[in-house]
């Protein structure tokens, strides 16, 4: 059993947002796969299906981002998995827009959502997908709105570009291991 689980904030406000490219990795993910995301426990939205012989759970949290920890917490617990089968997709500043990163463990580099989930988890022991979004342009832009902006018409391929890749790598690290996966995406 695999958990993958995109960070993001609920609602229809946010739905485009930087800060919800994990969310947005997860819908693409379970469209590709067949996968519905039609069940709701655990303060998340998720689905379970199979994907290249591998059972998995999709997973986004209706936690806002900087709580993200209940929810993975919750669904780590009611599908009884580890920490290593947990893969987390999130939204990166440091990364330029539409590079992917592969890891498979680390720090939270100060991403509120992950540092929510290696608290809850109480372990950094599990792999994540960043996704570039790029920082604000300029000293004196807040990060804050700029990861609660939406993406520009321009960067929005970019961005579509880097959802079908983090799709593919996923499909990588479910069937050939996270080393490879890093190996080939990174």
């Amino acid at each position: 059993m695999n958990l993958i689980i995109g960070l993001g904030n609920p609602g229809k406000a946010y739905a485009n947002n930087r800060h919800n490219v994990g969310f947005r990795c997860i819908n693409h993910f379970a469209k590709i796969h067949r996968i519905s995301l039609n069940q709701r426990q655990c303060r998340a939205q998720f689905g379970v299906g199979e994907v290249a012989g591998s059972r998995v759970v999709l997973a986004k949290p209706r936690t806002f981002m900087n709580s993200s920890g209940k929810s993975v917490g919750l669904l780590v617990e009611k599908f009884q998995v580890s920490p290593s089968s947990v893969l987390v997709i999130h939204d990166d500043l440091d990364l330029p827009l539409g590079k992917i990163r592969l890891q498979h463990k680390g720090s939270s580099a100060g991403h509120k959502g992950v540092e929510s989930v290696i608290t809850c988890l109480g372990s950094e022991d599990f792999p994540r997908v960043r996704v570039g979004i790029g920082r604000p342009q300029g000293n004196n832009q807040d990060v804050i709105a700029y990861v609660l902006s939406d993406f520009s018409s321009e960067e929005k391929a970019v961005i579509e570009a880097a959802i079908a890749r983090v799709s593919d790598a996923i499909l990588c690290l479910l069937t050939e291991g996270i080393t490879t996966a890093m190996n080939r995406y990174n």
